[in-house]
């Protein structure tokens, strides 16, 4: 379907959201599961693009069964990955996959969507490149297509920015245990989605390897990884759409299995919502997050840390009753799409007043909602955070809402009980 209107139920909301496992978490763990020595057994692994690229080269390289939602990963330090491998528009699995492929003896060609061709990889390749990985361009360099091969691939020491992807500095993070010599990564200048980063150290540590983060350096030490049994825990991320819709249209909303002591730097989704003014418990083993006719606030907050939230909190911002400030992210501008300009461009569209900054946004309480058709710019958390806004303007309509697969195929019918059923549009 090319768009959809959305007609929420009127009333209070009173829900309970189940939501997939952690893709961030399921993507790391399948790396080190990869390259392990011996059988791992992972459970809880949602079923998004973006480990459905991880799985089906694993599944290439016959490396992984399935029974009953259990899912068996056979490792090995000896990695042959598939000659040509299509991350589609997973940039997660791209780049992990790509530090991957700087192990293997043979040459893989790491290649994606035309959304994915132009986001930028070349702090990654550089930094593989150094470690004597032969990194070749097919198209743009610092660009997919690349082709990777280990050449005389080293460990040691290197330098990379902070300030760009932190998936650049978590692949290879990930590859670390497999040098002779570890790895030592010096971190020039502020180290943004720090949270991402201590969720990839904490995960290899699940995995038998030692890592230690501070400031400025990430050491890892040299001996590989041991197999284990991993439980992905559920995805604060795609958590934060239910929990948000409170902010929205007053109610409450509950999401099973979320942990207060989460991996996850989105877990600060409570606390924002809380420093709005919704009131938020845990309930049975389940985060609750609800709101009664009181207003909501502004807020003015760093999150460098949560950076995926802001496309849902900026939703949430719009309902307060007062200016809304977010910084610290400007680097999200490349994502799967400019998340500062084009989240700010269809907000406006249905009335609101954004103002775009160097690292963030600047968002003015919404006075009357209008009717639009909002475009999805190929963004997962876009579609999921535009839906929100049909609890309060009646006539929202999403344009490729197909793109939600990326983190939550299900999105829409999981959510019915907040958003309602879909209305295609032809």
């Amino acid at each position: 379907m090319s768009s959809i209107s959305l007609l929420p139920p009127e009333g209070v909301l009173n829900a309970s959201i189940t939501v997939p496992g952690s893709k961030s978490i399921a993507n790391r763990a399948l790396i080190c599961a990869l390259l392990a020595d011996g059988d791992s057994q992972l459970l809880g692994l949602p079923d998004g693009d973006d480990t459905a690229v991880i799985i089906e080269v694993l599944d290439q390289m016959k490396r992984v069964t399935a029974v009953d939602g259990e899912v068996t990963i056979s490792g090995s330090r000896d990695v042959k990955l598939p000659g040509i491998i299509d991350a589609k528009l997973a940039g997660t699995s791209s780049r992990f996959l790509t530090a991957v492929a700087a192990l293997a003896s043979s040459t893989s060609v790491i290649d994606g969507g035309a959304p994915l061709r132009s986001r930028p990889m070349a702090d990654l390749h550089d930094a593989l490149a150094a470690l004597g990985a032969e990194v070749l361009p097919l198209g743009v360099p610092g660009h997919l297509p690349v082709s990777i091969e280990s050449g005389g691939v080293r460990g040691g020491r290197l330098s990379i920015r902070g300030d760009i992807s932190s998936q650049f500095i978590s692949a290879l993070m990930l590859i670390g245990p497999m040098f002779d010599d570890g790895l030592i990564i010096d971190v020039v200048g502020e180290l943004v989605s720090r949270s991402y980063v201590l969720m990839t150290a904490a995960v290899m540590k699940d995995f038998g390897a030692t890592v230690i983060v501070k400031e400025d350096e990430i050491s890892v030490a040299p001996g590989g990884y041991a197999p284990c049994r991993f439980v992905v825990e559920p995805d604060y991320s795609s958590a934060a759409f239910p929990l948000v819709a409170v902010a929205v249209r007053e109610g409450s909303v509950q999401v099973p299995g979320l942990s207060s002591t989460s991996l996850q730097g989105d877990a600060e989704i409570t606390n924002l919502l809380e420093a709005m003014g919704c009131s938020v418990r845990t309930v049975a083993g389940s985060v609750e997050v609800s709101r009664g006719n009181a207003q909501l606030h502004g807020i003015d907050v760093n999150m460098a840390d949560c950076s995926d939230l802001v496309p849902a909190m900026a939703v949430a911002m719009l309902f307060a009753d007062s200016p809304s400030r977010i910084t610290g992210v400007g680097f999200i501008r490349q994502k799967e799409s400019d998340r500062l300009g084009d989240l700010a461009d269809e907000l406006r569209k249905v009335g609101s007043e954004i103002v775009v900054e160097e690292d963030g946004l600047l968002i003015h309480p919404l006075q009357q909602g209008r009717p639009a058709l909002l475009e999805t710019h190929h963004d997962h958390r876009l579609a999921m955070a535009f839906s929100l806004l049909s609890l309060a303007i009646p006539g929202v309509t999403l344009s490729e809402p197909g793109v939600v697969s990326k983190s939550w195929p299900s999105f829409f019918a999981d959510m019915e009980p907040i958003l309602g059923a879909l209305s295609p549009q032809h």
